[in-house]
């Protein structure tokens, strides 16, 4: 394994697996590379897929029928995606997954990871505690979006803004301070102490265009304290 490729894996849910194990699964295993913006899976899709994020940040979304979008899960480096889909009798995609920054995966062969499970114990367990943790993130996300603070809430709103309109690399959520506020349940005058203090930590820009995401991991961080690869 190359380094990229090795931290992944200790960030992941597989890295109690030996190593001929790790051999084993990532047999034919294939890397696939995405711009930021471009759109990995779709909802509706009904294609089995296992995906190990080596670099970049993944947005894992539902989208209502009137265009407004859900953020389900922020995905980075050790991220599993799609384990879910290997125990649906009739798989279809919930949600839509898109690259926020340009991102690195590695496509794993969804029939070697059953094949593997299915015959060893350590295998099915690194599974068991990846869909142990979609589940657990689920229920505490439900306080997290009653009780987080207003700085968090802005934080979570600009991603989230900024990557549904995403163009290209560079993430600007156009909104305006008031709708902001309006947005996250708090006054203009908190908003803009709030991105003054985002704009002193060098995580957001704002102008003209709107305001920028200037490094959407760190406020990531922000938006979700302690909780990275979140969600189902």
């Amino acid at each position: 394994m190359d380094d990229l490729l090795r931290a992944a894996v200790a960030a992941s849910h597989l890295r109690g697996l030996p190593d001929e194990l790790l051999n084993d699964l990532l047999t034919d295993a294939q890397p696939v590379r995405a711009p930021a913006g471009q759109a990995l899976h779709r909802a509706g899709e009904d294609q089995r897929h296992v995906e190990l994020v080596l670099r970049g940040l993944v947005r894992v979304y539902a989208s209502a029928p009137d265009g407004r979008t859900l953020t389900m899960r922020y995905c980075r480096t050790g991220a599993l995606m799609g384990v879910l889909s290997l125990y649906t009798e009739a798989f279809v995609m919930p949600a839509s997954t898109q690259a926020v920054t340009d991102v690195e995966l590695l496509a794993i062969r969804p029939g070697v990871v059953r094949r593997i499970a299915d015959h060893d114990v350590r295998m099915a367990g690194a599974l068991l505690f990846e869909l142990s943790e979609r589940a657990s993130t689920f229920a505490a996300e439900i306080g997290r979006s009653a009780f987080s603070n207003v700085r968090q809430r802005v934080a979570r709103h600009l991603l989230d803004l900024a990557a549904e309109r995403q163009r290209d690399a560079v993430l600007v959520a156009r909104i305006t301070q008031q709708d902001l506020a309006n947005a996250v349940g708090t006054v203009r005058e908190v908003v803009v102490r709030t991105l003054r203090e985002l704009r002193h930590d060098r995580l957001v820009e704002t102008g003209q265009a709107g305001i920028v995401i200037s490094e959407p991991e760190r406020l990531l961080g922000e938006a979700y304290p302690g909780w990275w690869n979140t969600g189902p």
